[in-house]
């Protein structure tokens, strides 16, 4: 296994902290990327350099808001400047929602969009093109169970962006095989704890509507967590996610998974999926292009 410079977005906490400290365990080179970083989240990049002296990794932080393109674009400058290249982009940023979904404003699903989306498109439009003229990288995309399993209530717009994120990585995919470039979709199950994800959860802004529905729903948004909870085992660790990303980064090109799912509570999603990606490889069969479905290497192109 050769090392990789990584950069993983949202990575201040949860998913995206556990997963930068497991691949800088494994050998590689990690930019944990986050915002605010001499202010609200200067704790976690003194946490993030205390465990790299500690365990002697290479674990770096670098500015990034993924909401903004000229952060992005700064954040991979930097990085390649350090580094020389980005080997691999982790998609984890990502934000929850508690609450009706009527009683949320547009803005706040388009900021929700935003976050869990178009960060994606904002991260690959500044690092594909290095990626495409190496012939070589692959992109690492932190899903969720919600796409294809079971959907609690008080969730909507989360789910919603999900699934888009989900559709996006997808056709990106096979867009960039040709390229040499590879693309896994890991899907994180329901785990409440371990992650700060339903803590830092956004709330409706339309109150009024919210309270209306506690006519029916009353202490529903409180107790779809603990029955989310309740679902997965006590042992059910978060960093078993982690330790997903890094068996596929060290994976051969050319032979990760096109999806994994990592799911204590096992909501149905690994099972649908299966079949979903299934009739998705038959479609390409159909249509006559199976070769995207594999990434070529560097004597394709």
């Amino acid at each position: 296994m050769s090392a990789h410079v990584i950069l993983i977005t949202g990575a201040s906490s949860g998913f995206g902290a556990l997963t930068a400290r497991a691949l800088a365990d494994a050998g590689h080179t990690v930019y944990a990327g986050m915002r605010h970083t001499t202010g609200r989240n200067a704790s976690a990049v003194a946490e993030a350099r205390a465990y790299a002296e500690e365990h002697q990794v290479d674990l770096r932080t670098v500015e990034l808001d993924v909401s903004r393109q000229e952060s992005v674009d700064a954040a991979v400058a930097s990085v390649t400047a350090e580094a020389g290249r980005v080997d691999v982009v982790v998609h984890n940023a990502g934000h929850m929602v508690l609450g009706p979904a009527e009683s949320f404003t547009p803005e706040q699903l388009a900021e929700i969009y935003d976050t869990n989306v178009l960060s994606t498109q904002r991260v690959n439009r500044a690092v594909l093109p290095l990626m495409r003229k190496r012939r070589d990288g692959l992109l690492v995309w932190v899903g969720s169970t919600s796409t294809y399993g079971g959907t609690p209530p008080y969730l909507a717009p989360y789910f919603g962006a999900k699934a888009a994120m989900d559709h996006l990585a997808k056709s990106y995919a096979v867009e960039l095989s040709r390229f040499g470039i590879d693309t896994s979709i890991v899907v994180p199950g329901s785990f409440t704890s371990g992650t700060n994800h339903f803590a830092h959860a956004m709330h409706p802004e339309d109150t009024a509507t919210a309270e209306a529905y506690d006519e029916l729903y009353e202490g529903l948004m409180d107790d779809v967590g603990k029955r989310l909870a309740a679902l997965s085992p006590p042992d059910a660790d978060a960093g078993e996610v982690a330790r997903t990303i890094v068996a596929v980064v060290d994976a051969p090109k050319g032979e990760r998974p096109f999806r994994v799912t990592v799911d204590p509570a096992d909501d149905g999603s690994e099972r649908v999926s299966e079949v979903a990606d299934r009739i998705r490889s038959e479609f390409y069969d159909r249509i006559g292009l199976t070769d995207l479905l594999t990434t070529g290497t560097p004597a394709d192109g």
